[in-house]
């Protein structure tokens, strides 16, 4: 079976700049890949069935992004065929590094190809959206600036430094971080010329930092070595560095009682480079 890649993302900065009526939130926000990754792999079957033989401990199978994915592919393009998926997982749940989308993502381009639906990156996209908002920036593959809830994109180009990646202990809430009354609504507008040069930062940090008590004494002790950003609703927190013994440097003070990991900045999705 072939191995697909199903790459990290992390939010470079992340503002919220409003509340639309529907309960959602206004954003700007900046994604970049990582070349840390899950790994897929398919295998097409005959008897039109989709199996994940590889479930994740405490979700169902047909409520993992995966298998919905996979079914909502086939209904949408009439296959009669059907696949047995195998996951390897790296990515933490709950981190904010997009590993469910990224694998939604990842099935959709893949399964588009074995069963030769024929699909545009634009039509899986807007079949992925439904599956959840980060999903079609891994379907399109590309670093990008987004507005709107999330599913606005422009193609950008930052700096593909090397990070050290934090993983707290514990699973951050998306829905509880939304819903703080603490959580900063109004940030002004900002144009992709200031992010580039420097501005932005990530405005759930501080509401995260109160609720999860291993998010800030990570951020804490990134702090020491380099400026710490949390991505998205966390619970994960990176910072770059120039080369990846820089980082390496870093984690290799790491205490024994946390997880991290050293990825390369990515532009262009590992998921295309197959």
């Amino acid at each position: 079976m072939k191995r697909w890649h199903s790459p990290a993302k992390i939010n470079l900065f992340l503002h919220i700049t409003g509340r639309r009526n529907d309960g959602y939130h206004e954003l700007q926000t900046a994604f970049q890949f990582l070349d840390y990754c899950d790994y897929l792999s398919f295998n097409e079957a005959g008897d039109g069935q989709i199996s994940l033989i590889t479930p994740i401990e405490g979700v169902e199978n047909d409520d993992n992004l995966i298998v919905r994915a996979a079914k909502l592919l086939k209904n949408h393009a009439q296959v009669d065929a059907g696949v047995s998926i195998k996951l390897d997982k790296r990515l933490p749940m709950g981190g904010g590094l997009g590993g469910g989308s990224s694998n939604a993502a990842t099935t959709l381009v893949a399964l588009n190809q074995l069963w030769k639906c024929g699909l545009s990156k634009h039509e899986l996209a807007k079949l992925g959206l439904s599956l959840g908002a980060d999903v079609p920036v891994f379907i399109y593959g590309h670093a990008a600036w987004a507005e709107g809830v999330g599913e606005k994109f422009t193609d950008i180009n930052p700096v593909e430094p090397w990070f050290l990646v934090l993983i707290p202990d514990c699973h951050v809430s998306t829905a509880k971080v939304f819903s703080s009354p603490g959580l900063t609504r109004n940030c002004k507008s900002m144009k992709i010329a200031g992010f580039l040069s420097g501005e932005g930062r990530n405005v759930c940090e501080e509401v995260v930092k109160n609720d999860y008590p291993p998010v800030a004494e990570a951020m804490d002790w990134l702090a020491s070595y380099a400026k710490p950003t949390m991505t998205g609703t966390g619970a994960c927190v990176f910072a770059s560095f120039e080369n990846k013994l820089e980082a390496q440097k870093v984690m290799n003070k790491l205490p024994s009682k946390w997880q991290a990991f050293v990825a390369r900045g990515c532009n262009q999705s590992p998921l295309y480079q197959n």
